[in-house]
């Protein structure tokens, strides 16, 4: 068994052909042929010797096998050859010196041989027959290479579908749990506003029997009780006048939202003129300017947003300056762009005491304060109204301050209707103290 390599031509570089024949002198013969063409040539000088050759080296792209050798014929070889697997795709061309009989030429077809070449070998003829069967075979594995690669593809493409398939169920699932979630918290939440609503009325009669009754105990015993006495009938008035502005406020906040009201186009700045002159007087009290600049006409409940501003206002009231005139102002900017459309921004502005800007957000909390009633009057309910009305319009609200330098209220609704005047900003005064 030998070993030649010639010189690699370009495109041949990497075939090798293995020569089989028990002469050494067709070996040598076939090598010549071949030399020039750039191929890899292996030569066995036996099936056996072929055998151990294929077992060792599996990458050849072409066997000539001569037929009739001792001991193992060609037939035999190739029969033993093609017993594995990974040898089945390597074309045999078998050499032989006999006659085309058919059924001699049946057998090599049958046993897997691709071809015949006669001898006295013709050079043009083999060289031929070898370079086609190299380029078939060549070929036929870039197929495989390519069967083999979308193969992979599909196999990928079959787990992604799989996935997405996995996926677009347990979003399905996370759709459908979500839906019942909401549905679940919007039954949660009706529930909690009836039971809200319920209790704040019982207790309602209770409270007024109580501040009843301790009237009653000062005024007919008013002569016969000492001054600790009167002081705790007091405490208990003042107390019961804040359970019944809190239950009052825990009413109109549980209550159910466009129950029973419909959205219609509103000129907004009518809805504020209305709620500035049903708090003049507690505006006259205050001593406070308030300025407003022109509206916006909207898509809104009227009474929502007349409890909106009158909340706002009644907030920037209460938490004014003891040493300073209160002053508000109230104005719109034009309509601005948003990912989902226009809105119409209105502001609430006072000069009032501020608060700390990380409480922005706790501010519309139900029930939260930051001071005690002891310092400011109220509940905690107001600013949370506030917030659920706004909501309801598809609207946000939010809150800007400094400590000391006053709070902005900052409201955006959807702009449904007409856009605002020019100069909107300019503020002109509508509620003044009056002269004592």
């Amino acid at each position: 068994m030998q070993l030649s390599q010639k010189e690699d031509l370009p495109g041949k570089r990497d075939i090798k052909i293995l020569v089989v024949d028990d002469r050494e002198d067709n070996l040598f013969s076939i090598e010549t042929i071949l030399e020039h063409e750039g191929y890899t040539i292996v030569k066995a000088n036996s099936g056996r010797a072929a055998l151990k050759m294929l077992l060792q080296q599996q990458d050849f792209t072409l066997i000539l096998m001569d037929v009739q050798m001792p001991d193992m014929n060609g037939f035999e070889t190739a029969n033993m050859i093609y017993e594995r697997e990974r040898l089945r795709n390597i074309p045999i061309i078998f050499i032989t010196a006999h006659n085309y009989e058919s059924e001699y030429i049946f057998k090599g077809y049958q046993l897997g041989g691709v071809d015949y070449i006669s001898k006295p070998i013709n050079p043009d003829l083999l060289r031929v027959k070898v370079s086609v069967f190299t380029e078939l075979y060549q070929k036929t594995h870039q197929l495989l290479a390519q069967e083999k690669k979308l193969m992979s593809i599909n196999k990928n493409l079959e787990k992604e579908v799989e996935e997405r398939r996995v996926n677009e169920e347990k979003i399905r699932l996370l759709n459908q749990q979500l839906v019942e979630n909401n549905t679940n918290l919007r039954l949660a939440n009706e529930e909690l506003n009836r039971f809200a609503y319920v209790a704040s009325h019982d207790l309602q009669e209770p409270l007024r029997k109580i501040k009843l009754f301790s009237n009653t105990l000062a005024i007919k015993f008013r002569e016969r009780i000492d001054q600790d006495m009167e002081v705790y009938l007091q405490k208990i008035v003042s107390a019961s006048d804040r359970m019944q502005t809190l239950i009052r406020d825990l009413l109109e906040f549980s209550r159910q939202i466009g129950q029973e009201e419909e959205f219609s186009t509103i000129d907004l700045n009518k809805v504020l003129a209305e709620v500035l002159s049903d708090m003049e007087s507690e505006i006259e009290a205050k001593k406070a300017i308030i300025s407003v600049g022109d509206l916006p006409v909207a898509s809104v409940i009227s009474s929502q947003i007349y409890q909106l501003f009158q909340n706002l206002i009644s907030n920037a009231l209460k938490y004014s300056k003891h040493d300073a005139v209160p002053q508000i102002q109230i104005y719109a900017e034009s309509a601005t762009k948003n990912g989902s459309g226009k809105l119409h921004r209105i502001y609430v502005k006072d000069n009032g005491i501020g608060f700390d800007a990380s409480y922005a957000e706790e501010i519309f909390v139900v029930f939260k304060r930051l001071h005690s009633y002891h310092e400011v009057e109220g509940t905690g309910v107001g600013l949370a109204i506030c917030k659920k009305i706004v909501e309801y319009h598809k609207g946000t609200i939010r809150a800007e301050s400094i400590i000391g330098h006053g709070s902005t209220f900052i409201i955006d609704l959807p702009d449904v209707t007409v856009s605002l005047p020019a100069n909107p900003v300019n503020t002109i005064p509508i509620h003044l103290p009056k002269e004592n």
